[in-house]
């Protein structure tokens, strides 16, 4: 028994699991920082869902890897009844995004992301060489993401309907879908971006002009990305110190607790802080990648690389809003931000990583 202890713990990935450690104990002092060093409202509560979390990965972690492979499909069904189900009795003001539950407000497309990576990797993981190079077996993965993508997307929330989309399209490119295809729809996708932006609300399109011009309406529209500067620009090299940005603690910074939260640390820690956090990041990502890489099955292969394209995207979005790089969308810092569906979707993710590499010598003729 103590001999098999001692296997489990030889086999887990502890730069994985070190790097979430570290970033949620920032994500809880960048709160408490937030709430101007107070633990309640926002610090607290991180922590309590930071423990969830962690629960909830070390429970997905020790399922075998073949449950996980036949509760693929199953999850994704449950996340598209929850999206169908939404604008019946969802909440949400302009936009139906959460259901709650209680005093817990749920956002079903969070999850909804992890279940199409998952379902996607076990179909594609199924397919021979031969069914990949044909057009007809792409029917399937159409269905899988575009259902879920449209009921995203008609909420509206464009943002993470993009996120959902190509999260799916990381694990069909890794799948080996032919270069023929690939070229097809980026051409189509070219062609039909006037018809797209035809389509979008007003809020959407002034973000996106925002986006590229922001200082032409700095106290309006541009106000969130011109205080962000403002306060990544203060900071300098090393930051204001902890409690001690002025744009943050003085509330000119708007959502410093969610969206904006890397400007905040950037403030009082300066661009060390900020590359500090960065670097984690990338041991999480190479982490992902490598245990994809040392993985025996297919399906844990295509699973890890759609998860780490996930992180990725969360990572880039959020930056990439912050500094003015994308327009604003609304995209959490995973691990850090405020938020309990996405923290605990990114725990639940983390946890089928580390399922795949505790049981990485799982063949692929076991899973059938």
């Amino acid at each position: 028994m103590i001999l098999r202890i001692f296997q489990l713990l030889y086999r887990l990935p502890w730069l994985l699991l070190l790097s979430v450690g570290a970033l949620v104990m920032v994500g809880t002092l960048a709160l408490y920082s937030a709430s101007e060093g107070a633990w309640s409202p926002w610090a607290e509560r991180q922590m309590i869902r930071a423990g969830i979390g962690a629960m909830l990965l070390v429970v997905v972690a020790l399922i075998p890897t073949i449950w996980l492979h036949r509760l693929s499909y199953w999850g994704l069904a449950m996340a598209v009844v929850l999206l169908l189900v939404l604008p019946f009795i969802g909440t949400g003001t302009g936009a139906t995004r959460w259901i709650e539950v209680g005093v817990f407000n749920f956002q079903p497309s969070e999850p909804a992301k992890l279940a199409v990576i998952i379902a996607l990797a076990r179909y594609l993981s199924s397919q021979t060489p031969e069914q990949v190079q044909s057009l007809i077996s792409y029917l399937p993965v159409v269905l899988m993401l575009g259902i879920p993508f449209s009921l995203v997307l008609i909420q509206p929330d464009l943002g993470t309907s993009f996120m959902l989309l190509t999260g799916g399209l990381a694990v069909v490119f890794a799948a080996g879908v032919p270069r023929r295809y690939v070229v097809s729809a980026m051409v189509l996708a070219a062609a039909a971006a006037p018809v797209l932006w035809s389509q979008l609300y007003d809020y959407q399109k002034a973000r996106i002009m925002t986006f590229l011009n922001p200082e032409a309406d700095v106290l309006g529209a541009g106000y969130q990305i011109t205080q962000s500067k403002i306060a990544l620009g203060s900071g300098g090299l090393f930051g204001k110190g902890f409690l001690q940005g002025s744009q943050s603690q003085l509330n000119y910074l708007p959502e410093k607790q969610t969206d904006f939260v890397f400007t905040m640390i950037g403030e009082e820690f300066g661009f060390i802080g900020n590359l500090s956090i960065l670097l984690i990041y990338f041991a999480i990502l190479v982490s992902v990648m490598l245990i994809s890489l040392r993985c025996q099955h297919r399906f844990g292969r295509l699973a890890c690389m759609g998860i780490s394209f996930m992180l990725f995207l969360y990572i880039f979005v959020n930056i990439g809003m912050v500094t003015g790089l994308l327009p604003v969308v609304g995209a959490p810092l995973p691990l850090i931000s405020y938020g309990g569906t996405a923290m605990l979707t990114v725990f639940i993710a983390l946890g089928v990583v580390v399922n795949i590499s505790i049981y990485k010598k799982v063949q692929d003729s076991d899973f059938y």
